[in-house]
C-alpha cells in the first residue's frame, strides 16, 4: 500500500498513500494591455512541514515537535524511512476553495489532530509550481481580513523556491511540489523538516514556546517579496534580498541567526524595507471603518515598475495601490521627519527609512531593488498562508515593536494593537474560528488588472 523510491544504495524521500493528495483547485486571471483577461486554470499544495509523516507501517516518524529516535536517528536513514502523506485539506487543515477564491482557517479540530495556520503555494500542474516573473509587471487579488484579530497574519507572498520543489536538484527527493516540497524564506527558517531532501534532524532542538515546532541545524534561504502581511488593524509589503540565487541550505553564520548576534552576517536581508502605512506616518488609513475599511473585502494592487520601463529592466520601484467601493485609492505618503514625501518603495526610500528610523540597512548592502529584481529573473512562487507568531506575537506587524523602545521614537509604532496582544495561546484560544479569504488573483503588465 505504501512506496517508496530506492535508486540502487541512494536513499530517498518517499510519498505515502494512506490519504490521497487533491489539490483544491485556484483559478486566476492573466491579463494583457487594455486589460484583457485569460482565466488560467490552477490549484493550491500544502507544504510539506504541515503533513503526517510516518514509516510503510504508520509510525510516526515525528510527533508533536520531536522526530523518532529509532526512525531518524540520522538525516538519511530518516529520509529513507520517512513517507509524506497526502492531505485531508478541509477536513484537517480548513483549506476550502471555489472558483478563484481560497479560504483559510486558523484553527481546525481534524479527526486525529488540531491544526494551527497553513501554508500553502499555487500549482502551475500536479508536478510544479506556478513561477511568476514580476519586473515590469502587476500582481493584484482580492483579500479579506475582517476576521483576522491582532497578532494574526493572512499573508500573501513570493518567494523563489524550484519550480519542480527540489526533485530535479536533489535526486533524494521524489515528493516535489506535488507534495508541497522546497520552501524556503528570508528568515532562512530551521523549522523547515526536509531540507534538499533530507530531514533536518541534525541538532534538532523541539521549540520550547511552540508544541508542534523544533528547529534543526540547516535553514532554508531564499530572497522573499512579502506583496501582503496584515490583519485588520495593520498591513505591510516587505521586499528581503539574499544574495543566494533560489533556494538555499545555509549552514552555521551563513544562516544570520538573531539568537547567535549575527542576524546581518548571513546570506539574506532578514529586516527587509517594508512600507507599514501606520508606521509611516498615517494612523487612519487601515483599519475598521478608516479610508481603507477593513469591514469589507479590498483589492490590493502591486506593481513592480522597471527604470527602463521593459521587462528585462532594472527594478527601481514597488508602488501600491487599493480598490475599494469602485473608487481606485492610491498608497499612502511619507509622514516622517527626515524622509520625503513618496509613497512607493525606492532605493531612496529604504535609504531614508534606515536613516530615520535608526535601523540597519542590510536592504543596501544586499543590493537593493536591483539585487531584488535579480531574484525575480529566477521566478518567484506564490504563497498564501495564515499564521501566528510564536517568536513577538506579531507585534513588529501591529504595534509596538521593540516593546523596550520608547513608542515616541520614529518607527517604532508599527499598530493600534496593545503589547500585550498576540501571544499564540490568546489567539488560538479566543479566535480560533478566524479566517483570511484570498479571491480574483491578476497579474499582467502594469495598469493591466484592476
Amino acid at each position: 500500500m505504501f512506496a517508496i523510491v530506492l535508486l540502487g544504495l541512494t536513499r530517498s524521500l518517499g510519498t505515502g498513500t494512506n490519504q490521497a493528495e487533491n489539490h483544491p483547485s485556484l483559478s486566476w486571471q492573466n491579463c494583457r494591455s487594455g486589460g484583457s483577461c485569460t482565466q488560467t486554470s490552477g490549484s493550491v499544495v500544502l507544504d510539506s512541514n504541515w503533513r503526517w509523516t510516518h514509516d510503510s507501517s504508520l509510525t510516526n516518524c515525528y510527533d508533536g515537535n520531536e522526530w523518532s529516535s529509532s526512525l531518524c536517528p540520522d538525516p538519511k536513514t530518516c529520509s529513507d524511512n520517512c513517507l509524506i502523506d497526502g492531505a485531508d485539506y478541509s477536513g484537517t487543515y480548513g483549506i476550502t476553495s471555489s472558483g478563484n477564491s481560497l479560504k483559510l482557517v486558523f484553527v481546525t479540530n481534524g479527526p486525529y489532530s488540531t491544526n494551527i495556520g497553513s501554508r500553502v503555494y499555487l500549482l502551475k500542474d500536479e508536478s510544479h509550481y506556478q513561477i511568476f516573473d514580476l519586473k515590469n509587471k502587476e500582481f493584484t487579488f482580492t483579500v479579506d481580513d475582517s476576521n483576522l484579530d491582532c497578532g494574526l497574519n493572512g499573508a500573501l507572498y513570493f518567494v523563489s523556491m524550484d519550480e519542480d520543489g527540489g526533485t530535479s536538484r536533489f535526486s533524494s527527493n521524489k515528493a516535489g511540489a506535488k507534495y508541497g516540497t522546497g520552501y524556503c524564506d528570508a528568515q532562512c527558517p530551521h523549522d523547515i523538516k526536509f531540507i534538499n531532501g533530507e530531514a533536518n534532524v541534525e541538532n534538532w532542538k523541539p521549540q520550547t514556546n511552540d508544541e508542534n515546532a523544533g528547529n534543526g541545524r540547516y535553514g532554508a534561504c531564499c530572497t522573499e517579496m512579502d506583496i501582503w502581511e496584515a490583519n485588520k488593524y495593520a498591513t505591510a509589503y516587505t521586499p528581503h534580498i539574499c544574495t543566494v540565487n533560489g533556494e538555499y541550505r545555509c549552514d552555521g553564520s551563513e544562516c544570520g541567526d538573531t539568537d547567535s548576534g549575527n542576524r546581518y552576517g548571513g546570506v539574506c536581508d532578514k529586516d527587509g524595507c517594508d512600507f507599514n502605512s501606520y508606521r509611516m506616518g498615517n494612523t487612519s488609513f487601515w483599519g475598521p471603518g478608516l479610508i481603507i475599511d477593513t469591514g469589507k473585502p479590498v483589492t490590493v494592487v502591486t506593481q513592480f515598475v522597471t527604470k527602463d520601463g521593459t521587462d528585462n529592466g532594472q527594478l527601481s520601484e514597488i508602488r501600491r495601490k487599493y480598490v475599494q467601493g469602485g473608487k481606485v485609492i492610491e498608497n499612502t505618503v511619507v509622514n516622517i521627519a527626515g524622509m520625503s514625501s513618496g509613497n512607493s518603495i525606492t532605493d531612496d526610500f529604504c535609504n531614508e527609512q534606515k536613516s530615520a528610523f535608526g535601523d540597519t540597512n542590510d536592504f543596501e548592502k544586499k543590493g537593493g531593488l536591483s539585487g531584488l529584481g535579480k531574484a525575480f529573473d529566477y521566478g518567484m512562487v506564490l504563497v498564501l498562508s495564515l499564521w501566528d507568531d510564536h517568536q513577538v506575537n506579531m507585534l513588529w506587524l501591529d504595534s509596538i515593536y521593540p516593546t523596550d523602545q520608547p513608542a515616541s521614537q520614529p518607527g517604532v509604532k508599527r499598530g493600534p494593537c496593545a503589547t500585550s496582544s498576540g501571544a499564540p495561546s490568546d489567539v488560538e484560544s479566543q479566535h480560533p474560528d478566524s479566517s483570511v479569504t484570498f479571491s480574483d488573483i491578476r497579474f499582467g503588465p502594469i495598469d493591466s488588472t484592476y
